[in-house]
């Protein structure tokens, strides 16, 4: 029996948005070195891209300090924690309008809460856990998920099961009783269905493409409740 229904977060409960990586650097730059800011915008983005390589390459967390040492150390640019905060802030300003999460979230939410299901959220992320919730607390989401949990505070990314298992373990589900809900078919779709959880994919044109049949698929979020509904009038055997 389905007991929870679980998240991936960008591109999943909010809409996905293709921007350019390079201007929120640039932003954060204009605060860290104003006179260097084209060249330490540069070193940011590629000490980020560093890291995201790393991640697909090894599932091994990472931080946005990390990102931000990185820089500093390629350009020779020590930086004050003071004003490094202050361009950190820059740095999610500029994001927060690609933050919006979609119209049909909260009502999703709400269904899935009111049928008496357990809710979660797991996002791969190099951001800080108080940023994501401040933008899940505007939207009112914050309340509907039973346990968020993000990989900037774990060892490990999806699609590893120790990243799942955080979040089954926090929510109090097997496995078997869970649903994931996710619009990349490498980190959500095939890391859920290895552990044997059942799968819904948001689809996602933009995404990696991953030779994996999710046990479902949808084009909008609000898609999910008839999903579970049905799952749960009918049990797999």
């Amino acid at each position: 029996m389905i007991e929870a229904v679980l998240f991936d977060w960008g591109g999943t409960l909010t809409a996905f948005h293709s921007i350019d990586l390079l201007e929120p650097w640039l932003v954060a730059a204009q605060v860290l070195a104003p006179d260097r800011a084209d060249e330490v915008a540069r070193a940011l983005l590629a000490a980020e891209e560093e890291v995201w390589e790393r991640t697909r390459t090894t599932m091994r967390s990472a931080r946005i300090h990390e990102v931000l040492a990185a820089a500093s150390e390629a350009v020779a640019l020590p930086v004050e924690e003071t004003v490094q905060q202050l361009a950190l802030a820059a740095y999610f300003d500029h994001w927060t309008p690609t933050t919006d999460h979609r119209p049909d979230a909260l009502p999703t939410l709400r269904r899935l809460k009111s049928s008496g299901l357990r809710t979660g959220l797991l996002s791969n992320t190099h951001w800080p856990r108080d940023q994501h919730e401040r933008w899940l607390e505007r939207d009112g989401l914050l309340d509907l998920l039973d346990a968020r949990v993000y990989t900037s505070d774990l060892e490990h990314t999806k699609p590893h099961p120790d990243a799942f298992g955080e979040l089954l373990d926090a929510v109090g589900v097997a496995p078997a009783e869970a649903v994931f809900v996710g619009d990349r078919l490498w980190d959500d779709v095939e890391g859920a269905r290895r552990l044997g959880m059942r799968t819904v994919w948001v689809r996602n044109a933009e995404v990696p493409r991953y030779d994996v049949e999710p046990d479902a698929v949808v084009d909008e979020l609000g898609d999910v409740v008839a999903v579970v509904e049905d799952w749960r009038s009918r049990p797999l055997s």
